[in-house]
């Protein structure tokens, strides 16, 4: 499985608006490029494909911005990979079928499907968790 920068961004969003999610005011896209350094034009179109998915609400304004709409232990990184578009590592190729070609391919189908298993049994709350133990651990001068 090949994890993509559009899923890479997706995943660093939702962990942002999952870590403020008890806030009452929505999350700018501004501040999730400035603290994870996504393009912005490129967030709002991922941002806009979470939306479609419902994992998130938009809200306008002046003081507007993102909020989770999910609760963030129901959703997997898995989910997040799938729904914005994570391409499967495919290795379809004009080689001979031989049996290296034909290990090989039973190599990579082995890893992708490890990979898969591990994102589906990672949630964004955890994910969430420890990123805010790590940021509490950290020492700021």
């Amino acid at each position: 499985m090949t994890i993509s920068a559009r899923v890479h961004y997706a995943t660093l969003a939702l962990i942002e608006l999952a870590l403020r999610q008890s806030e009452k005011t929505p999350v700018a896209v501004r501040e999730i490029t400035r603290r994870h350094g996504i393009p912005g034009p490129f967030l709002v179109q991922i941002l806009r494909t979470l939306r479609s998915a419902g994992w998130v609400q938009s809200v306008r304004g002046s003081q507007g911005g993102y909020r989770l709409a999910v609760e963030p232990a129901d959703l997997t990184l898995l989910e997040i990979a799938e729904a914005v578009g994570c391409a499967e590592s495919n290795c379809q190729t004009d080689a001979t079928d031989t049996p290296a070609n034909r290990m090989v391919h039973e190599i990579w189908d082995a890893a992708s499907e490890a990979s898969r298993a591990v994102l589906a049994r990672t949630t964004l709350a955890e994910i969430a968790d420890r990123t805010a133990q790590d940021d509490a651990v950290m020492f700021y001068i």
